[in-house]
C-alpha cells in the first residue's frame, strides 16, 4: 500500500474517478435534459482535481513552483465556483 501512495498511482487513480464522475454528471444532463450545465460540473469538480494534481507533483518531487502554480490554480477555480453559485442564490 505504502508503493501505491508514494508512487502517485493512488492519485492518478482517484482523477480516473472524477474524470468518470464528470463524464457522467454531463452525460445525465445531455440525456435527461436536467442536472447540473457542464461549466457548472467543471467549477465543482476541477478545484479538486487542482488539488490531486499538486499532490501528485510532490510525490513526483516537483519544484515547489510547479506546486505552488496547482494551487493557485486549484484557488482561482474555486473562487469562480463560488462566484457562479453566489449569484445564483
Amino acid at each position: 500500500m505504502d508503493a501505491l501512495v508514494s508512487s502517485g498511482w493512488v492519485v492518478d487513480l482517484v482523477l480516473v474517478f472524477v474524470f468518470f464522475e464528470a463524464a457522467g454528471l454531463i452525460a445525465y444532463r445531455v440525456f435527461t435534459g436536467r442536472g447540473l450545465a457542464p461549466v457548472s460540473v467543471a467549477l465543482m469538480l476541477l478545484p479538486g482535481a487542482c488539488l490531486l494534481f499538486a499532490l501528485r507533483a510532490v510525490l513526483d518531487g516537483a519544484t515547489t513552483t510547479v506546486v505552488i502554480a496547482w494551487l493557485t490554480l486549484a484557488l482561482v477555480v474555486h473562487v469562480a465556483d463560488l462566484w457562479q453559485r453566489w449569484r445564483g442564490l
